[in-house]
C-alpha cells in the first residue's frame, strides 16, 4: 500500500493550481483585450441613438426615453448621398476582396507548384511588396491615375486596393499550398486532370487560409480614408469614410450625423467578419499545427 506524504500532497496541490492559473489567465487576458476591442464600438453605437447635449451629457449610459433620440440616422438619410456612399464602399470592397483572392490565388499556386528562374526572386519581390507601405507611391500613383484617366472612378481604387493586397495573399496563400499533399496533385495528373482542374482541387483545402486572408483584406479596404481621398474625391465616387467627413467641420461637427453614419458602416463588415471569422480561426490553428 502507498502511502502519501505530506510533500507529496503540496506537490499535487501545486501543480493543481499551475495548471488552473494557465487555463485562467489566458482567458482573462482574451476577456479584457476584447472588452477593450469592443467598447469603442459599443459607445458609438449606444451615443448615436442620443439627443446631442446626452451625447457629451452622459456619454456611457443607455439610451433612455428621454435621452433616445433618431436625429442623427434623419439627417444622414435626408440631408447626405449615404445610400451612393455605402453602395461604393460595397463595390470597391467585394470587388477588390474577390479579384485579389483570385489573382492572389492563382499566383501563389504557381509559385508553390512550378520551379523556374524567376521564382525566388518573385518570393522575395512579393516580401518586399509586404513591407513597404503602398502610401509612400501615394504621387506616383496618382500621376498614374490621371494618365490612365482612372481618377474619380472606382476602378482606380479598386487597381490600388488589389495591389495592395496582393503580396501578402500570395506570400500566405502560396505557404499554405506548399502544405497540398504532392501526391493528390500528381494523382490527379495522372488521371487526366488540367492544371485549372488541379487548382480547382486544392482551393478547398486552403479554405481556412482564404477565409483569413479576406478578413485581413477586406476590413482594411472598407475603413480606408487616403486613396479615396486623394483619388476619388467627388461625391458620386466618395466611400462611407469619407462620406463622413461631410458632418465634420473647423468649427461646428454634427456629432449626431457623424456616429449614425460610423453605425451604419459598421453593420456590412460585422456582418462579414462574423462569416469568415470561423475560417479565420481554423487558419490560425492550422498554421500554429504546422
Amino acid at each position: 500500500m502507498i502511502k502519501t506524504t505530506p510533500h507529496h500532497h503540496t506537490e499535487s496541490t501545486g501543480y493543481k493550481i499551475r495548471r488552473i492559473l494557465e487555463s485562467v489567465i489566458p482567458q482573462l487576458i482574451l476577456m479584457i483585450y476584447t472588452v477593450i476591442a469592443l467598447f469603442p464600438i459599443f459607445m458609438i453605437v449606444i451615443n448615436s441613438f442620443k439627443a446631442k447635449k446626452y451625447i457629451f451629457g452622459s456619454p456611457f449610459s443607455l439610451p433612455t426615453p428621454t435621452t433616445f433620440d433618431l436625429i442623427g440616422y434623419e439627417t444622414v438619410i435626408e440631408r447626405s448621398h449615404f445610400g451612393t456612399y455605402f453602395t461604393n464602399s460595397l463595390i470597391v470592397t467585394l470587388t477588390s476582396l474577390v479579384l485579389t483572392l483570385l489573382i492572389g490565388a492563382m499566383a501563389a499556386f504557381a509559385l508553390s507548384e512550378y520551379k523556374f528562374k524567376t521564382n525566388t526572386f518573385l518570393a522575395l519581390y512579393l516580401s518586399i511588396g509586404i513591407m513597404i507601405p503602398i502610401r509612400l507611391g501615394t504621387v506616383g500613383i496618382l500621376k498614374l491615375m490621371v494618365g490612365f484617366n482612372l481618377v474619380n472612378t472606382l476602378t482606380g481604387l479598386i487597381l490600388v486596393y488589389i495591389a495592395q493586397s496582393l503580396p501578402m495573399t500570395i506570400f500566405i496563400l502560396s505557404s499554405f499550398m506548399r502544405q497540398v499533399p504532392k501526391e493528390l496533385k500528381d494523382a490527379a495528373r495522372i488521371d487526366g486532370a488540367s492544371e485549372y482542374r488541379i487548382f480547382g482541387l486544392v482551393i478547398p483545402l486552403v479554405r481556412p487560409a482564404i477565409g483569413a486572408i479576406g478578413i485581413f483584406t477586406m476590413i482594411p479596404i472598407w475603413n480606408d480614408l487616403w486613396f479615396p481621398l486623394i483619388l476619388a474625391p467627388s461625391q458620386k465616387t466618395a466611400t462611407v469614410t469619407l462620406g463622413v467627413q461631410q458632418f465634420l467641420g473647423q468649427f461646428v461637427s454634427d456629432w449626431n450625423a457623424v456616429l449614425a453614419s460610423l453605425t451604419l458602416a459598421m453593420i456590412p463588415i460585422l456582418i462579414i467578419y462574423l462569416i469568415f471569422s470561423k475560417q479565420m480561426i481554423r487558419s490560425i490553428t492550422a498554421g500554429a499545427l504546422k
